[in-house]
């Protein structure tokens, strides 16, 4: 007889960030934004509470208010903008819908480590291509017959950014496939993308409201592009499950786009503690490339990565530590507030290794 287990699709889940409890927690580890979201987005969510009685209701599959709300912001079309919950699931929408050939699917050896997972899930053919020694992508590795590309901009866990030259010449030399460019990270310094969606059917670029927003916490992500490519991952996601996104998500991610100062001030204010993080971890003697995100990629010639990270957990100072080929004796820190990173600074003053 057989057995349900022999049914059970077997795969290795994605490792998420630590999230430890309690007050007196230094928490650099998942690149959430040290700052809160922009006051609008509380007003909101206060005058949705008085109107409780409409959650009985389902919210609109399409998300219409968020929808025009991005739309006006990037000054597109509506049928241009795809929203999901969290860009994660913008992203697994986008596994489903447009990579399903039997070409391997293609993306850096050192990347967002659910890319794996998906085309495990998905039974998704693919093929990891090592960046080079500096952990940069080298353009030419993708100008080859494959079943889609993607790739973060920047990086994770690295922070490096790419050109918008190189990422158009990928999108030249693969015009049948579909090429994602992931700007989890790109307000923090990056050249979004968007702008080459007019000119490339095959490009979606998806961005987050968790990281650059402060709104981790609600699940808000997006994709721009060609109508097309849009049309099919509406489909796609009808065919999943219609009501994805929350009316309080819905209200709270329109509310976020409305204050264009306080979402830029924020991010300065995390560029200028990244700067001196920087400057500082440099003198502690740790290596590493500047990045373009809200986090850095470090390592040290001395202390080994593995142990420094369980020393400043004891100390209730989270980081991320990532144990796999290559990046092993590295850490990605990342940036919280001033007060936060002194504290940081304070334990490697006194770090004996």
């Amino acid at each position: 007889m057989q057995d349900w287990r022999d049914n059970v699709r077997r795969v290795t889940p994605y490792t998420p960030g630590e999230q430890p409890a309690g007050l007196h927690v230094v928490k650099l580890n998942t690149n959430e934004n040290p700052y809160p979201p922009a006051p609008e987005v509380e007003e909101a969510l206060c005058m949705a509470a008085g109107e409780a009685g409409m959650l009985r209701r389902y919210p609109d599959p399409e998300a219409r208010e968020l929808t025009s709300a991005l739309a006006a912001f990037y000054e597109l079309p509506a049928d241009r903008i795809f929203v999901g919950v969290g860009s994660d699931d913008v992203l697994a929408m986008s596994f489903l819908t447009f990579f399903n050939g039997d070409k391997p699917l293609l993306f850096p050896d050192i990347t967002y480590s659910f890319y794996e997972v998906w085309a495990g899930l998905f039974h998704i053919p693919f093929e990891k291509i090592p960046l080079d020694e500096q952990f940069r992508l080298r353009k030419e590795d993708y100008f080859r017959e494959n079943g889609g590309i993607i790739f973060p901009n920047p990086n994770a866990p690295t922070g490096i950014g790419e050109s918008l030259e190189n990422i158009e010449e990928i999108l030249r030399r693969n015009p049948g496939s579909v090429v994602i460019v992931d700007e989890a990270y790109v307000d923090f310094g990056a050249k979004s993308a968007v702008e080459l969606t007019d000119r490339y059917d095959n490009l979606l670029v998806v961005q987050t409201f968790s990281k650059s927003r402060s709104l981790a916490g609600v699940r808000i992500g997006f994709a721009v592009g060609q109508p097309e490519l849009i049309g099919a991952l509406k489909n796609v996601k009808y065919s999943f499950n219609s009501y994805t996104m929350s009316r309080l998500a819905i209200k709270a991610g329109t509310a976020a786009l409305k204050n264009r100062a306080y979402f830029e001030k924020t991010v300065e204010k995390v560029q200028a503690t990244r700067a001196q993080a920087a400057a500082k971890l440099r003198e502690f003697g740790f290596v590493f490339e500047d990045s373009q995100a809200n986090f850095l990629f470090v390592t040290h010639p001395v202390w080994r990565a593995q142990k420094l990270y369980e020393d400043l957990r004891q100390e209730n100072i989270y980081v991320r530590y990532f144990r796999q080929p290559r990046i092993d004796n590295y850490l990605r820190i990342t940036i919280g507030t001033d007060e936060e990173m002194a504290k940081l600074y304070d334990f490697l003053a006194g770090y004996k290794g």
